[in-house]
């Protein structure tokens, strides 16, 4: 219990107890009520570096980052379900917000990161197998709800800001489909055949998908006024959406070698592969100069965000999909440029987790603190953590 300056029966200011853990309740509930359906970028940024550290031999690093996964999963998954439960009208108007509702896809991309975590370091066959039926389930679920509810939405903001990088998560959600049943060897259908085809169907999509996309930010870009504020960390998708379509193309094109249905078509996957490869190189020093801008010349500060796990994942991705291209291609000049970005992606995660733990600590240490007066506690929290700002 702590003590608030009240009033007596008597008339006379005194103290009076209030309950500590309500800030903390508050807090908490004030926290879940504007969680951003992106959250979800956190399971798959810690996966694929776990995963990239796996193959790039960092291997007691990839242990630690996959347990942590582990955790950090599931309970976005409670959250996510507490938040329906409590807040069923913030998540409608999330679907309806076109700067939040893409942020839903990174729950089918998180799930698919998990199946070929569960895969490659965990050697859990049948729970990737489920992970991958789940992952549809959860594609063709936020698919064709959110680009239907804000299709027939009334209200659509101009394209200014209505678009960013967030966006082509939609594209690394499909990817994630071909890149998980891939992983698992096309054992997804019983006919082997048919879930090849399949993956290849889901592969071109993404791809198909991404040229729409990025066409709108591109002419964003160059014919609307930028302001840092606009240089949002989901700008980094741009990046991360063709990289993972690489990795994609390189797995189908090693499923291909054995497939009487896909050989024919392996040097068109390839070549594929390495234009998409080619355009997740071009985005970097463009993501890196803008950067730059935003917090250098134009001092934006740089403070943890939720949405900067949207960075973390296109970095330790560019590292697996250059693996596995190199693989495909027996291009070994290649894994240099992987190695490389393995050690960037570890350093990027280790940054945005300390912001992360930073944010816990606060709670932590609001629950055991003594406040002088619930006005000095609104103003704190104010002070570190900030107020969040729907539809960024």
């Amino acid at each position: 219990m702590s003590l608030a300056v009240s009033d007596r029966p008597d008339g006379q200011p005194g103290a009076v107890p209030e309950d500590t853990h309500s800030h903390v309740r508050a807090y908490l509930r004030s926290q879940l009520a504007a969680m951003h359906p992106a959250y979800f970028a956190l399971a798959m940024a810690t996966g694929i570096v776990a995963i990239a550290s796996h193959l790039l031999g960092l291997r007691e690093f990839a242990v630690g980052l996959a347990w942590i996964n582990l955790v950090a999963y599931p309970t976005l998954c409670v959250l996510l379900i507490a938040r329906f439960a409590v807040f069923p009208e913030r998540v409608l108007a999330d679907l309806k917000d076109h700067g939040r509702a893409p942020g839903y896809f990174t729950i089918v991309a998180a799930t698919g990161v998990m199946g070929a975590q569960a895969a490659l370091l965990h050697d859990r066959v049948l729970v990737a197998q489920i992970l991958w039926w789940t992952c549809v389930v959860l594609w063709a679920a936020c698919t064709y709800t959110v680009f239907a509810v804000l299709t027939v939405s009334e209200y659509k903001p101009s394209l200014e800001k209505g678009i960013n990088g967030g966006w082509l998560v939609a594209v690394v959600a499909t990817q994630s489909v071909c890149v998980l049943g891939c992983t698992l060897g096309g054992a997804v259908l019983v006919d082997r055949e048919a879930a090849l085809f399949t993956l290849m169907a889901f592969w071109l999509g993404g791809g198909m998908l991404y040229l729409w996309i990025i066409g709108l930010i591109f002419y964003r870009y160059m014919f609307f006024r930028f302001s840092p504020e606009d240089l949002m960390p989901p700008y980094w998708i741009n990046m991360g959406a063709v990289a993972i379509s690489t990795l994609a193309g390189a797995l189908l094109a090693g499923q291909a070698e054995s497939s009487a249905l896909l050989g024919p078509m392996r040097p068109f996957i390839l070549g594929l592969s390495v234009m998409f490869w080619a355009t997740a190189t071009w985005w970097i020093p463009m993501l890196l100069v803008l950067g730059i801008w935003r917090h250098r010349v134009r001092k934006v500060r740089l403070s943890y965000d939720p949405l900067y796990w949207g960075l973390v994942f296109p970095v330790g991705m560019y590292s697996v999909c250059t693996f596995r291209l190199a693989a495909a291609l027996d291009a070994t000049f290649l894994v240099w440029i992987a190695q490389a970005s393995v050690v960037a992606a570890a350093a990027v995660w280790l940054l945005t987790f300390l912001g992360l733990a930073r944010r816990v600590l606060y709670v932590v240490l609001l629950a055991f603190r003594r406040p002088r007066a619930r006005s000095l506690d609104i103003q704190a929290e104010q002070a570190v953590i900030g107020a969040y700002q729907p539809g960024g």
